[in-house]
């Protein structure tokens, strides 16, 4: 390890040193403002018939390079791919081709010159002039092992993208990702806006915020945990069909599935309910993974989703009686539920009723094992303090999560707009929170205000940007899907 770091430390020497000559001949390539560049790398290849014999300029970084005497070949990467440097010293000044000969790799340049073919039939440009338009100081990975260290990726994204071109691929698709959800809501009559980051409380998810301090109003602030509740006071204001795609922030554990901001998608449609959400939802995601995947199934891993399959769909109850063995349509009190718990070794806490004990038979037994899409609904009221009641069955609410391969994608209810009904579900979760449960929400008056102004019958959805980019893009990790993950501090 100190061998290549010492290594590292030489090259970055001997590369300073080289930019010093530069600057003392006068040749500062960062007084370089601009380089006209009039095609790229993939327009040349794609359209070779129209660019031979012609001449070119072209722009971005030396990815390899090799002198031969009076010729020398470099690979010239830009944003849309690569393309060979033809460069003979007969064909450009020589004091050009000299300046082009202490170039390294990693360098970035401007290239002038004519569209050919080389003896061997690559594309290339045959070079008449190069610039250098910057100097790496840092050298790139090395070519065949590449940056394969997980950390220091995550870390370092920016050699990430220079060197490891399926992670630009995965990043190029979570853009056309988020333009399809943008493009198909557009299409269902959505407005896009934009909620308060900052927020003197949290609500709209059980989570533990992050906290801060503004010094000028000299009040007590939270980064939002969820968009839910600003986007239901808009549908109170007749915005009918409203959708927020934005950073939100949880103050909890890291993993392959959590990073601490994320970004969420949650839209709101009056006059609908769950079932239109489930609906919306799974339309939804076909629609965004077909223009993106151009095909008809998405391949997670060792699943197969085949979209035009509909989606799955059952309760939270018969799930647990599926897997778990247990009827919990017979468990009337805490006690007895409290009973089979232990029985089955599910642990709880004294303040769990029958409902959160329920949802951690749930978690235990069930959602592994739901691979395919499925839609689990009828979730207990404990658990659910912004969904509508089930008519039927007072204990428990109309909501549904969706599961892929063991992992929550969705969220939805039948939102709840009785006023006096809410107020009582937000004291009951404020009791929860003095208890010590840092995840209950509090009581936010302003929202029960809107509430009584009268909101109408809504279905609300939301669900996570970036298990949705792992699901179509095939990533094992979050982190493979958000450029600049949370990590911990290098010790220094």
């Amino acid at each position: 390890m100190s061998n290549n770091k010492e290594k590292l430390n030489g090259e970055v020497l001997a590369r300073k040193e080289k930019l010093k000559v530069l600057r003392e001949k006068g040749q500062d390539p960062f007084f370089i403002t601009k380089f006209d560049v009039n095609c790229n790398t993939k327009q040349v290849v794609d359209e070779y018939e129209k660019f031979e014999g012609k001449e070119v300029s072209l722009a971005g970084r030396i990815m390899s390079k090799r002198v031969m005497g009076n010729i020398c070949f470099a690979h010239l990467k830009d944003f849309f791919g690569e393309l060979q440097c033809y460069i003979k010293k007969d064909c450009m000044e020589e004091d050009n081709f000299k300046a082009f000969k202490k170039f390294d790799v990693g360098d970035i340049i401007g290239v002038v010159g004519e569209i050919c073919k080389t003896n061997a039939g690559e594309i290339s440009i045959k070079t008449f002039k190069i610039t250098l338009l910057a100097k790496a100081l840092r050298p790139l990975p090395e070519k065949f092992h590449g940056l394969q260290d997980t950390d220091l990726r995550y870390r370092q994204r920016y050699v990430d993208l220079i060197v490891n071109k399926n992670v630009k691929e995965t990043f190029l698709k979570r853009s056309e990702i988020l333009l399809q959800i943008r493009k198909f809501l557009g299409e269902e009559g959505f407005i896009e806006v934009e909620t308060p980051i900052l927020s003197s409380q949290a609500s709209g998810a059980f989570a533990r915020p992050f906290l801060t301090h503004h010094n000028s109003l000299d009040i007590e602030m939270v980064l939002r945990i969820a968009l839910e509740l600003h986007l239901k006071r808009l549908i109170v204001g007749g915005f009918d069909r409203v959708f927020e795609i934005g950073r939100v922030f949880r103050n909890e554990g890291i993993d392959t599935k959590h990073n601490p901001e994320f970004t969420l998608l949650e839209l709101y449609k009056a006059y609908t309910d769950i079932e239109g959400m489930m609906d919306i939802t799974e339309r939804m995601i076909k629609y965004v993974a077909r223009a993106v995947l151009k095909k008809d199934e998405i391949v997670y891993g060792d699943l197969k989703i085949d979209l035009n399959k509909p989606f799955e769909k059952a309760t939270m109850s018969d799930l647990i009686l599926k897997y778990a063995k247990v009827d919990f349509s017979k468990i009337k009190t805490v006690e007895e539920a409290r009973k089979v718990a232990k029985e089955n070794g599910v642990e709880f806490e004294e303040r769990h009723k029958v409902g959160d004990i329920l949802n951690l038979f749930f978690e235990e037994f069930v959602e592994k094992n739901l691979k395919n899409p499925t839609f689990v609904t009828t979730y207990p009221i404990e658990i659910s303090p912004l969904a509508k009641r089930c008519r039927d069955d007072l204990n428990f609410t109309e909501r549904f999560e969706l599961f892929i391969d063991g992992k929550e994608f969705a969220n939805a209810f039948s939102e709840l707009n009785d006023p006096v009904d809410q107020r009582e579900r937000f004291e009951e979760q404020a009791r929860l929170k003095q208890m010590g449960d840092e995840e209950a929400c509090e009581v936010d008056e302003d929202f029960l205000t809107a509430l009584e102004y009268g909101m109408p019958p809504t279905g609300g959805m939301g669900i996570g940007i970036d298990r949705l980019v792992m699901l179509i893009t095939n990533s094992e990790s979050i982190r493979d899907v958000i450029l600049f993950p949370t990590m911990k501090s290098m010790e220094k």
